[in-house]
Formats: C-alpha cells, structure tokens, sequence
C-alpha cells in the first residue's frame, strides 16, 4: 500500500540559518521603522505649524547640484531620486538573496508569497479603479495603494510590543520583498516617459563594467562608489527612474555562498549598507516627503474626492483582501495545509499590517501625480491615513492573538541546553536529548545533596521532629 504523501505546510517553521537571517534583517528594519515613524511625525509637525511651515517649504524646495549634469535638483528630488537609490539597491539584495538562497528559490514555497504579493497589489489597483471609475475621477494613482513598507510595519510592533512568531515575520518580509519589485517594475514601464537613449547606454556601460567588475572579484569601496554614483547620474538623465539603477547594481551581487565563506559578498554588503537605508536614506525622503497638510479641510478632502479615497480604500481594504485571499487560494489550489501553530486569523493580521504603505506609496504618489502640486499633496495624506487606519486595525487583531504569539516565540528562542541553537531545532537529535539527560541528572544530584545536607543537621533534624509532632493525627 502506498504511504500518503505528507501535505506541504503554509507558513512552516523556518530553516535555522533563515531564521536567524530574518531575525537580523528584521531587527535594522525595525530599528529603522521607528526612524522613519519620528521622522514622518517631525515632518507633520514642522509643516503643520504656522511659524514653522515657510521654512519647510523653503528648505524642502532649496535646490543644490551641478546643473551642468542636469543634477540641479531640491532637496525632496534628492531624497526620493539619491537616497531611495540607497533603499532600492538594499532591495535588490534582498530579491537576489531570496531567488538564489531564500523562499523564492523553491517554486513550491514561493508560491504562496508570490501569489499573495500579486493579490495584494492586484486588489488594491482594482479597488482605485472601482472608486475612480464611480467617482469620475483619475486614474493615474492607480498603482499608489500597491505598496507595502516593511519598515514602518515593524515599527508599529515594536510600538504596540508584539513579537510575531518568526513563519509570520518572515512571510511579511518576503512578501514585501516581491512587492518592492513589482512596485520597481511599475516605476520602471509606467513612469518614464521620454528616454534619452544615450545616457541610458551610458548607464548600461556602467552596469556591465560594475558586473565585470565583480565577477573578477575586483575589492575595495573606492572602485564601486564612484562607479555607482556615475550610472545612478546617467540613469537620471536617461528618465527612467534612477532608483531603478540601485536596484540593478544589487540584483548583480553574488548572494550564494563559496567553501570557507561565512557570509557571500552580499549578503555582506547588505549588512554594512542597511543601516544607511534603513537609518538614514528612508527617513531623509519620510522627512521631506510626509510633510503635507493635516487640517480639517485637507482631512475632509482626503474622504471627498475619488483619488483620495481609492488610495485610503485600496490599503486598509484591497491590501487585507488582496493578500488574506490569495493565501487561501494558494492553500487551496495547492493543497497546503496552515501551520497547526497558526490560524487564518493571523493571516488576516498579517495581511492589515501589510496595508501600511508608506515610503513606496509616497514615492508613487509623487510620480503619479507630478505637475499638480495640490492633489499630490492629498495623495500623501491620504497614503498617512489609509498607512494610519491599516496600522490600527492591525494593532487590534494583533493583540488578540497576542498572548499566543508571546508563547510562540518563547518556545521558538528557548535553550535549555545552553547551545546557541534553540531547543525546537534539535528535538530529533540524539545529542540534545543525551545533554539535557545530563544536565537533569546533574541537576538531580544537587538536589539530593541539599536533602542529605538538609537532614543532615541537628537544628533540622529537631525542626524537622517537632513539624511531624505538631501535625494531627
């Protein structure tokens, strides 16, 4: 008789060294999350001050640059154009790192994040639509809602004090990796719209040269900057989005590991530049990029015109739908079973949290609607309060599975045997169990010396008559 084959499990436990690397690349990004949060909310508060806003105005809109490179740019160009390119490349590793070593790698575990990102950008672009087609208004914004901003997530739990179990944390990350290229890939076909054919050949010398480059194991920092930053400046000027040069330049770093090598070259790269992302180029664009107006008229805008309010709909609705649906369908279809850990109420959670869409959804707003100063600037309000709302409803069915995620994770990190491997990943070694044998034995044995020592004594031998004395009958 043919033995059954065992059902594939949706959000499983992770690998030991997956594990940890989520836990590492989480733990900058949540750091970073809590930046970009101070930095959103420094951002309201200096624009939204009467005495202050002028001189926002005035430093966000201060330009600097060689204009002779067509690089004359403000501040805010600089911030969404250079420092995003920081937050892109770190993407690129991130997506490279995934397709060769990660999830992405395995066509039947990726799956399940795939068809989740897809839904979940999906639904939110249709969501737009629906209210826009309704409501007579712009379509262009279509592809605002479609983002999520993984840092800002983790910000919001490390706010609430949630720990995720690490299946969970890690579907978030991938899933906000497969989005970030997606989201690449719309900047990229739907927001160019002239091409300068010689800078952009330009830009693809520079990126054969920093591939060869690589592939020779040329080192040294003092190579690849100045390289980067000349293919960055010509991939502005060729008018495609020069973010899309530091996601180009990261998907060609070598994420797999050679014999003797503790960490690939990028994964290497990423640890040394995350923190510049995560700690400086995100929350530079969040400061001169979030700073928009908050009064009760622009608030009330935000829920009255069509554009608007697809955006808010689209995160706190079509994220949730998107994401929470297309991981049914992919248990489903694919006959996977959830992790008995977990339950759909957690991929519901997951899947609001994933509606905060912030740094990306901004970037797009800018790009959708440039020209028109004031609907962009209710755009970005509307990305804060759909982001806000989305972040809220996830902090409620969070906490009320909270107590679960907390003995989840203690099982998850325990280690008793003191190893540095946590128990849950040697449960069937023989060794382990041989150590915590010994280490009751051990245990056992001190116990019965304090006995022997406790009986042992005149003064409790006495105390210990006159307790037997004392007890009834």
């Amino acid at each position: 008789m043919a033995t059954p084959t065992p059902s594939r499990k949706l959000l499983g436990r992770l690998s030991l060294p997956e594990r940890r690397f989520v836990a590492d690349a989480l733990r900058t990004e949540t750091v970073g999350g809590v930046l970009l949060l101070v930095a959103a909310i420094a951002a309201l508060i200096w624009a939204n001050t009467p005495a202050l806003t002028s001189s926002y105005n005035t430093v966000r809109d201060f330009h600097i640059g060689p204009g002779s490179l067509g690089l004359d740019l403000s501040i805010q160009h600089w911030a969404a154009d250079g420092l995003l390119a920081i937050f892109f490349f770190v993407a690129g590793i991130e997506l490279k790192r995934e397709l060769v070593a990660g999830d992405l790698r395995d066509p039947k575990a990726a799956a399940l994040p795939v068809i989740a990102a897809l839904c979940g950008m999906a639904v939110p672009a249709l969501v737009y639509a629906l209210v826009n087609t309704l409501g007579d208004g712009s379509m262009d914004g279509w592809a605002v809602p479609t983002a999520t901003d993984i840092a800002f997530a983790l910000a919001v739990l490390a706010v609430i004090g949630t720990s995720l179990p690490s299946a969970l944390r890690a579907f978030l990350l991938t899933l906000a990796v497969v989005d970030d290229l997606f989201a690449i890939l719309i900047i990229a076909v739907f927001f160019t719209d002239e091409i300068d054919f010689m800078a952009l050949g330009g830009a693809v010398v520079g990126l054969v040269l920093f591939w060869f480059l690589l592939r020779k194991n040329v080192r040294g920092w003092y190579v690849y900057v100045p390289l980067a930053l000349v293919i960055w400046g010509l991939m502005y000027n060729s008018g495609i989005h020069s973010t899309i040069a530091g996601v180009a330049m990261g998907l060609m770093l070598r994420c797999t590991r050679k014999d003797g090598e503790q960490h690939s070259p990028g994964e290497h790269i990423e640890h040394l530049i995350r923190p510049v992302s995560a700690g400086l180029a995100v929350p530079f664009f969040a400061l001169f990029s979030a700073g928009v107006s908050l009064s009760d008229e622009s608030i009330g805008q935000v829920f009255g015109r069509p554009e608007t309010l697809g955006v808010v709909l689209g995160l706190v609705v079509g994220k949730t739908v998107g994401i929470f649906g297309g991981t049914w369908l992919a248990a489903r279809f694919t006959k996977a079973e959830l992790n008995e850990d977990l339950a759909w109420p957690d991929v519901l959670a997951v899947a609001s949290l994933a509606g905060i869409g912030f740094t990306v959804s901004l970037l797009i707003g800018e790009l959708a609607f440039a020209g028109d100063e004031i609907l962009t600037d209710e755009v970005k309000a509307a990305v804060l309060i759909g982001s806000l709302i989305a972040a809220v409803v996830a902090c409620v069915l969070l906490k009320l599975r909270d107590r679960r995620y907390r003995a989840l994770t203690e099982a998850e990190e325990r280690d008793e045997d003191l190893d540095g491997i946590p128990d849950i990943y040697e449960e069937h070694t023989p060794a382990y169990h041989l150590r915590m044998a010994e280490i009751y034995e051990n245990k056992a044995a001190e116990h019965r010396r304090r006995a022997e020592a406790a009986a042992g004594g005149p003064a409790e031998a006495a105390a210990g008559s006159s307790a037997e004395g004392d007890r009834p009958a």
